[in-house]
């Protein structure tokens, strides 16, 4: 069964999961990080310029290095090449996330994230996951 970790409270969910994310592919573990096109392009974008002292190489999912590739960005799943981690930044439950190993759910201070993010963690302990909660700040 998928392990689901929730990070909740986390300001900025975009930079949060920048650093989610690189502490991710420093243990050497292939990552999916999956969004609605508009929110993938700020992260895909801040992820080149999070920390001047990290490089996190990574991709776009319909390239032909994503396969080599240990962080894929995608705003589907039908075609990742890895099921290992999955880190949702989307708003809705990931239709396929079961494939993966682990899914981290990251979820931010705004408003419609919260809401989205409630209603995701309803859906997972209605289906009998066990959920792992993270909460950042006070």
């Amino acid at each position: 069964m998928t392990r689901i970790d929730f990070h909740s409270n986390v300001g900025d969910s975009i930079a949060y999961a920048c650093r989610l994310v690189r502490k991710a592919y420093l243990s050497g573990e292939p990552i999916v990080v999956l969004a609605e096109p508009a929110r993938l392009a700020a992260f895909d974008e801040q992820l080149w310029t999070f920390s001047p002292l990290d490089f996190v190489p990574h991709c776009m999912a319909g390239s032909p290095l994503a396969a080599d590739t240990p962080v894929v960005l995608a705003a589907n799943l039908d075609d990742v090449p890895h099921h290992r981690i999955l880190v949702n930044l989307g708003m809705t439950v990931p239709p396929q996330f079961a494939r993966f190993e682990r899914l981290l759910e990251v979820v931010g201070n705004e408003e419609q994230e919260l809401v989205a993010g409630r209603e995701r963690y309803r859906f997972y302990r209605d289906r009998g996951y066990a959920l792992n909660n993270y909460k950042q700040g006070a």
